[in-house]
């Protein structure tokens, strides 16, 4: 096991003090769980980003590239 140091604005010091009391652990503990939640997460394909994946997915129609098509109807030179 590694020994480090970090540094935390004083809400988030909070909030992680007050979670690890709640859950019955030290603080050091908290943070390696939460670590190891996130890393199996990611591995696993959740992360939280994928929550966004495809919303802006079209019809593959070539919108981009014929823009004016699509906003006037035709295409303007």
């Amino acid at each position: 096991m590694h020994r480090t140091q970090i540094s935390l604005e004083s809400k988030q010091y909070e909030w992680l003090l007050a979670e690890s009391r709640r859950r019955g652990v030290s603080l050091s503990a908290l943070i390696r769980q939460m670590v190891a939640e996130s890393s199996k997460a990611k591995r696993l394909g959740r992360d939280p980003l994928t929550a966004i994946t495809g919303i802006a997915a079209g019809s593959g129609e070539p919108v981009g590239r014929e823009h004016n098509h699509f906003l006037y109807g035709k295409a303007r030179r």
